[in-house]
C-alpha cells in the first residue's frame, strides 16, 4: 500500500514535508503544492526553485505538481524537472478554487473534455517523464465523470488518483466511493484515492469496500493527526511529547524559511492540528489572536501543557 501526502497550497511544502518525515518516517510519496509553469525558454522562480530544490527534498520521494491549460507550458517545465531528477510529473485538474476555475484550470478544465484530450494526447506523447493526475469527478454533477473518464483512459498516464467530489462541492460533504470503484475497475493504469480519510477506521471501511485499492492519498488527515500513516500500517498514536516536538521543529522550519510570518503560517497549521485535542474549541481560542512569535509561544506552550489530547483525532472542519 502506497500512502502519500496530499499537496495543499501553504502549507504541505518543503519545509512541512521534512520536518514530518523527520517526526513520524517519510510517506510512500509526496505531491508538491501546485507549480505554474513558467514561460517556455524561462525557468522557475524563486520560490518555485525552493520547493523544488532536491537537497530540500533529500531522501523523500516527491512528485512535483503543475497546475495548467497549456500543453506547451507544460512539457518546457517537465523537461525542466526531469533536468533536476524528478521521475514523475502531475497535473492538477482538482483544484475548485474561483481564481483557478475562472481561467480553466484545475477543476475548471474538467468543463470541456474535448480539449482536455487533445491537452493529454499532447502531453503525454511529448513529456519526458510519466504523468500522473489528480482529478475530482467534474464540475457540478458526479454524473460528468463517466466522460471525463473515458477521456482519462485514452492515454497512458502512470496514475489517476481521484477525488470524490465535484468542484462544486469543494471540501464539503461525504466523498462519494461508487464513481472511485468505476475508476479501479475500468481504468487501463493506476487509480488511486484521494477524499476524508482522517482516521484508521475511514481507511479499513474504504479498503474493504474496494480491496483493490493499492494507494491512499491524506492530505487533511495528517495535518490533524502527523501520526495517521504510522497507525495505518499498525503503529501506535502520537504522544503529546511526539506532537510537542513535531510543533517546535516545524516552527523552527517556518522560522529560518519565513521569518515572523511562521506565526501565521503556524496558525493555518493549528486549524487542523486543534482537532488532535479533546477540545478544539480552547485550542482555537488560544491561538486565534496572537500575532508576535513571544505571544505565539506562550499560546502553543498552555496548549501541550495543559489541553487533553482527544482519544481518536479527526479533522472536523
Amino acid at each position: 500500500m502506497i500512502l502519500s501526502l496530499a499537496p495543499m497550497e501553504g502549507i504541505t511544502g518543503s519545509s512541512f514535508r521534512r520536518v514530518h518525515a523527520a517526526c513520524f518516517g517519510a510517506l510512500d510519496r509526496y505531491y508538491t503544492p501546485f507549480l505554474a509553469p513558467p514561460r517556455v525558454g524561462s525557468g522557475f522562480g524563486r520560490k518555485a526553485l525552493k520547493e523544488l530544490d532536491l537537497e530540500r527534498n533529500a531522501g523523500l520521494d516527491v512528485v512535483p505538481q503543475l497546475l495548467t491549460k497549456h500543453a506547451d507550458e507544460f512539457v518546457w517545465a517537465v523537461r525542466l524537472l526531469a533536468d533536476m531528477g524528478y521521475r514523475e510529473v502531475n497535473l492538477n485538474l482538482g483544484c475548485p478554487s474561483g481564481t483557478v476555475v475562472g481561467k480553466g484550470k484545475g477543476s475548471g478544465f474538467l468543463r470541456d473534455p474535448e480539449a482536455l484530450d487533445a491537452f493529454l494526447g499532447e502531453a503525454c506523447a511529448r513529456s519526458p517523464l510519466p504523468v500522473s493526475v489528480k482529478t475530482r469527478l467534474g464540475v457540478s454533477d458526479d454524473a460528468e465523470f463517466g466522460r471525463i473518464l473515458e477521456t482519462y483512459c485514452h492515454h497512458p498516464l502512470a496514475e489517476l488518483i481521484v477525488h470524490p467530489r465535484v468542484r462544486e462541492d469543494f471540501y464539503k460533504g461525504a466523498p462519494r466511493w461508487e464513481p472511485y470503484g468505476e475508476a479501479l475497475e475500468r481504468a487501463p493504469f493506476s487509480v488511486a484515492y484521494n477524499g476524508d480519510i482522517f482516521a484508521p477506521d475511514d481507511f479499513e471501511r474504504l479498503t474493504r469496500a474496494y480491496p483493490a485499492t493499492r494507494h491512499v492519498m491524506m492530505g487533511r488527515g495528517i495535518l490533524t493527526n502527523p501520526a495517521l500513516a504510522r497507525q495505518l500500517r499498525g503503529g501506535t498514536a502520537a504522544s503529546r511529547e511526539e506532537l510537542r516536538g513535531f510543533h517546535d521543529m516545524l516552527l523552527d522550519a517556518y522560522e529560518e524559511e519565513i521569518g515572523g510570518n511562521a506565526v501565521f503560517r503556524m496558525k493555518e497549521w493549528w486549524s487542523y492540528a486543534q482537532y488532535a485535542f479533546a477540545d478544539p474549541v480552547a485550542v482555537h481560542r488560544a491561538v486565534r489572536k496572537v500575532r508576535r512569535v513571544d505571544e505565539y509561544k506562550a499560546a502553543a506552550a498552555g496548549i501541550f501543557g495543559g489541553e487533553r489530547l482527544a482519544d481518536t483525532p479527526r479533522f472536523r472542519g
